[in-house]
């Protein structure tokens, strides 16, 4: 798949149409201007969050009382249109102009992200591991979205359930309730823990540091349950049954629950050691982008069609070399979208387009540089408009 087109409008300081090329795509241009802006427009466009905000009204420029995200895709079967309309607290989605729900709307666009932003998988929270692992479920499997939000449901209305019984101990009587969500939480996890461990599984398969360093980068989903639990139904099952019964006086005492795969975590090992607390920044960040790639790499072994794939303020985040060796990889891979305050890193073709204040300027668009020599046009076009907000 190849995106042709993304049209913002009333989204962040973006105005405008992006117009894509096949391959790689550099957008350049000073700091403050929307670069990643524009690539968090493509994410949203196709997981319907963003890798930034959490909120819909964060996304609305400073004035406006919404937001629509347009993206016209080219795909082999037949091209999509997609419509992203926000405002605040809502989300509205379209295919082809038909308003569509979550489920049937996602997969319609594939996208992996790389950026600073997402170093949070390597250095932060397990909620944030698990997060990585449920996108890269849903980008092969839609429907998975489904079984994560109703997990969602059940585990907030058990909560509920043991806050009240905990604020007041009198009413226990409630309690008689408390197995049937016990159940329904059984089921729901159970598919989320075997579609994570093997989904982990498979990643770790096709991970490969060779082009970025020489550790070996692995993964493995760790089970808050019981260490190395097998990723079957049946073991998962049991061991959730027996862990809730054991742990009910204890979920009673602190009021919310204590037990499931929303407390599992993914581990990432260079050379078999924690990565988070022995890697260099830099040693993080390689085995950021070998996961991001691994994920790349086991989407187009498994669909049709190769994804997208973004990555945010090139020369901040690589090395020269680095910068070579991945945008050589991913040729013929994925349809690359790069933002850079010095194009002149990037060599060989590409199309190339500058920003000022959230709007391309057509002057400054360049054709296909010839491979391997360097862009020439290093110098940024007049910007008569306000660079220093909002923040790219």
């Amino acid at each position: 798949m190849d995106i042709v087109s993304v049209t913002a409008d009333g989204f962040r300081n973006l105005a405008g149409t992006l117009r894509a090329a096949p391959g790689l795509n550099v957008l350049w241009g000073d700091n403050g201007q929307g670069k990643t802006n524009w690539l968090e427009a493509i994410y949203l466009l196709a997981t319907t969050k963003s890798f930034r905000a959490h909120q819909s009204q964060d996304f609305i420029a400073f004035g406006a009382t919404a937001a629509h995200l347009r993206a016209e895709i080219a795909r082999r079967a037949a091209p999509v249109t997609l419509d992203l309309r926000l405002e605040a607290g809502r989300k509205a989605l379209f295919v082809n102009g038909k308003r569509v729900a979550l489920s049937e709307y996602l997969g319609r666009l594939a996208v992996f992200a790389y950026g600073r932003e997402a170093l949070g998988v390597i250095c932060g929270e397990p909620s944030e591991r698990r997060r990585f692992l449920d996108r890269g479920i849903v980008s092969l499997k839609p429907a998975y979205v489904q079984a994560l939000a109703d997990y969602n449901r059940a585990l907030k209305q058990k909560n509920a359930l043991l806050r009240a019984a905990a604020e007041q101990p009198a009413r226990r009587g409630w309690l008689d309730s408390l197995e049937d969500w016990n159940a329904r939480l059984v089921e729901l996890g159970t598919r989320l823990h075997v579609e994570r461990a093997q989904y982990a599984a498979l990643l770790d398969a096709r991970l490969d540091a060779r082009l970025f360093s020489a550790e070996r980068i692995a993964t493995r989903y760790l089970s808050s349950l019981e260490a190395d639990l097998p990723a079957t139904a049946e073991a998962f099952r049991a061991a959730m049954m027996e862990r809730l019964a054991r742990r009910r006086e204890a979920e009673l005492a602190v009021g919310h629950a204590l037990v499931g795969p929303h407390r599992d975590d993914l581990a990432i090992l260079m050379d078999g050691r924690d990565v988070a607390r022995f890697g260099s920044a830099g040693q993080q960040r390689s085995a950021l982008l070998v996961l991001t790639l691994g994920q790349l790499a086991l989407y187009r072994e498994r669909c049709a069609e190769p994804p997208v794939f973004l990555l945010d303020d090139l020369d901040a985040e690589l090395d020269a070399g680095r910068v070579a060796a991945l945008l050589d990889y991913l040729q013929d891979k994925a349809q690359t979208f790069v933002t850079t305050t010095k194009p002149g890193l990037v060599r060989g073709p590409a199309r190339r387009q500058a920003l000022c204040a959230g709007r391309f300027i057509e002057a400054a668009d360049s054709a296909r540089d010839e491979p391997d020599k360097p862009f020439s046009g290093m110098e940024m076009p007049p910007c008569d408009m306000p660079r220093s907000w909002p923040p790219s």
